[in-house]
């Protein structure tokens, strides 16, 4: 599974949680939130691990880490 699926599908179990509290199927909703955790878990350990694509390493000294700005001009620091 890559990262773009676990995200899709942690979000598609929160909608379908908050659409069962709202209706107010308490049984279903149980599940769903004791599910929650495990499923956040998941999704954050398949983020990080997903490899498909190749990311450049920062360079030798370097500590910021977004190549489309710097930190002057993001106005950090």
């Amino acid at each position: 599974m890559n990262a773009m699926s676990a995200v899709g599908l942690t979000t598609l179990c929160l909608i379908i949680y908050i659409l069962l509290v709202v209706v107010g199927y308490a049984p279903g909703a149980t599940i769903w939130f004791l599910a929650s955790p495990f499923l956040v878990l998941g999704m954050v350990y398949i983020v990080l691990k997903d490899d498909r694509y190749d990311y450049p390493e920062l360079a030798e000294g370097k500590e910021w880490g977004y190549s489309d700005k710097s930190k002057d001009e993001l106005g950090l620091f």
